[in-house]
């Protein structure tokens, strides 16, 4: 496991399967079935069952079932929790224990406040004598404010969601009813687009194995959303002679799956696949392809049965092309696990000093004086406001604010680490933020409270390098006060700052309103050697250091190609970032969103107009091809 650790981590987590299925037995790495009659007869009146929800799962449906076949419908009660709901479940929950109901509250995480009350009427149950039938069940997200005591007096229970593309159409098409199924008045045109519902469905749900590369933000699509999709198909096409495309479109991926995405290019992703999947080709093509797969299509019309006889023809694994992904998503999901597997594992490690050979506090001393030695000394701030107040420009003033702000960190390198040799030695007292900064660099990643002044994913080691880096590109600058000619955008702490400044010399320099402008991109093909004799640019700036991940680059066309095989990165040529009045025209462009790095929630810097090449801009956007300014390592 340690040779597939170093040259392949993508495999690890396969691995570590193989090594517990030999010696422990496979039992252990398969999801056990959830069988709620066996839980029901387990319990008792004193017990509450509570269910961890995972993302995609929601037990309320095979309650009922549950509640139907125990001969308890009638005295089943739901609610769910929020705000104002707290004295309606009080009530519930005390009728339910005076005369037998079932009590379901589901999504208790989104009522903490309520939890404690909650926790005193659990504690009620172990001495007062409930009526035998009466049961109660609770649902919560994995939250820590929940309380644990009435974790310990529970049964807790979780169903996996289904895992691949087969396995979600497979269920979906259990929860649709034959009496579902047929009371459409346009049988044709529903089945086939209740097909296409339940394919956009499941890609939604298992996008998520490719992280980064699948949405930019975990949403939890569930079966509601599902639900009401396909009433909302079953009535607008009973109401319509025509099919309302627009319409449909806009409620199921703007409004009912759109309603839990709040990231702009995850709701662009979602479009995208709507208009793939929701056209009169759908209706009128046989045989209609949901993907670049020849696998995966729209059946041929027929009973609801023969499409749950096609399902089960289709893959157990699914293939990354399936969801217009490229195969190497796959490898980039995997080593991010490996990635979480690993740091798990350490933070388990028990925190106590080694005997034999070297202590921890030995390496950490080590591994303290070594950043310290690596660190430069701080930038003349003085000197170089001096020399730059002539010339109060706009990327002037964001040089000094550069400066401000890497000075102010390395100082807080300097004094925490010294403080730390100090707290080691006993000469000072070890504070929490010191025991931190100890575990952190035990663990070589870079402490919370340096990490303050720019965004990195990167280990200790990698990122003081990448500080030195930083700090040379500012110092150079403030030495010649000239600005470089071309700038690495990566070493900013603040780049939409940078951005907004060169967009500000444009305006000033032309005399026109700022936010009339915009950005036009050109994609360098020449090596930064012969950009460095012809000097700066008139308009704009020179920009280099970013990293394109899922797609390649052709220098030559200049424009997005296939990545190659276990090309997971690719690094762009210089980019010229000219500010521009005009309208730019979009056809044969992709819109490339840039983030500060790989984890994209809340990263987002600028668009970048780049060449879709023989691609459409869709097939880059299912691809989740961005721009990266630092990667993790």
């Amino acid at each position: 496991m340690l040779v597939v650790r170093s040259l392949r981590p993508d495999r690890v987590s396969f691995c570590a399967s193989s090594f517990i299925v030999n010696n422990l037995g496979s039992k252990f790495v398969e999801p056990p079935v959830l069988d709620m009659n066996a839980v029901v007869e387990d319990s008792s009146t004193k017990t509450p069952l509570i269910f961890v929800l995972s993302t995609g799962v929601d037990p309320t449906s095979g309650l009922l079932q549950l509640a139907e076949n125990s001969g308890m419908a009638n005295r089943f009660h739901a609610l769910s929790l929020g705000q104002g709901q707290a004295p309606i479940a009080t009530r519930m929950i005390k009728e339910g224990v005076r005369e037998g109901k079932w009590v379901y509250l589901a999504n208790c995480h989104l009522s903490l406040s309520w939890m404690p009350q909650l926790d005193k009427l659990v504690e009620q149950l172990q001495v007062e004598q409930p009526h035998p039938d009466f049961r109660l069940w609770l649902s919560s997200s994995p939250n820590p404010e929940f309380p644990i005591s009435i974790l310990q007096a529970g049964i807790k229970m979780t169903t996996e969601p289904p895992k691949g593309l087969r396995a979600n159409l497979k269920r979906l098409y259990q929860l649709v009813t034959d009496q579902q199924f047929s009371q459409c008045k346009k049988p044709e045109k529903y089945k086939k687009l209740l097909f296409s519902l339940c394919f956009f469905h499941s890609i939604l749900l298992e996008r998520r194995k490719f992280l980064q590369l699948g949405w930019n933000i975990p949403y939890g699509f569930n079966d509601s959303d599902f639900e009401v999709s396909e009433n909302l198909l079953s009535i607008y096409l009973d109401e319509y002679e025509d099919t309302p495309w627009e319409a449909l479109k806009f409620l199921i991926a703007g409004v009912n799956y759109g309603g839990h995405v709040t990231d702009d290019f995850d709701r662009r992703l979602l479009n995208s696949y709507i208009n793939q999947m929701f056209s009169e080709e759908a209706i009128s093509t046989a045989f209609f392809k949901l993907s670049s797969l020849p696998t995966y299509y729209i059946p041929k019309d027929g009973p609801i049965q023969s499409y749950r006889e096609y399902i089960n023809l289709l893959p157990t694994v699914d293939d990354p092309k399936a969801f217009g992904q490229h195969p190497n998503a796959d490898i980039s999901s995997q080593i991010i696990e490996t990635r979480t597997l690993f740091d798990t594992l350490l933070s388990l490690k028990p925190q106590v000093s080694v005997t034999l050979g070297v202590s921890q506090e030995d390496k950490v001393l080590e591994m303290a004086a070594d950043v310290l030695r690596r660190i430069p000394p701080n930038i003349d701030y003085d000197n170089t406001a001096k020399l730059l107040s002539l010339d109060p420009s706009p990327l002037n003033v964001v040089l000094l604010q550069e400066i401000q702000r890497y000075n102010a960190l390395l100082e807080k390198i300097r004094f925490s680490l010294i403080n730390l040799e100090k707290g080691i030695k006993g000469l000072v007292v070890m504070s929490a933020d010191l025991e931190e900064i100890f575990t952190c660099i035990n663990d070589g990643r870079v402490p919370p409270v340096w990490a303050k002044v720019y965004a990195s994913q990167k280990p200790l080691g990698a990122w003081t390098r990448d500080l030195v880096l930083r700090i040379e590109q500012f110092e150079k600058w403030a030495l010649t006060a000239h600005p470089p000619t071309i700038f690495w955008m990566s070493g900013f702490t603040f780049p939409t700052g940078f951005l907004t400044a060169i967009l500000q010399t444009t305006a000033r320099q032309n005399s026109i309103a700022v936010d009339s402008l915009s950005w036009e991109f050109a994609v360098s093909t020449t090596d930064d050697s012969m950009l460095l004799g012809m000097g700066p640019p008139k308009d704009g700036v020179y920009i280099k250091g970013l990293f394109l991940e899922g797609a390649g680059w052709n220098k030559k066309d200049s424009c997005l190609i296939e990545a190659a095989p276990m090309q997971l990165v690719c690094p762009m040529p210089t980019i010229h970032l000219k500010p521009t009045d005009k309208k730019k025209s979009s056809k044969g462009m992709y819109p490339c969103p840039c983030y500060y790095y790989g984890n994209r929630d809340g990263s987002f810097i600028v668009t970048v107009d780049l060449k879709s090449g023989a691609e459409v801009a869709d097939s880059w956007t299912k691809r989740g091809t961005a721009l990266l300014m630092s990667l993790d390592s």
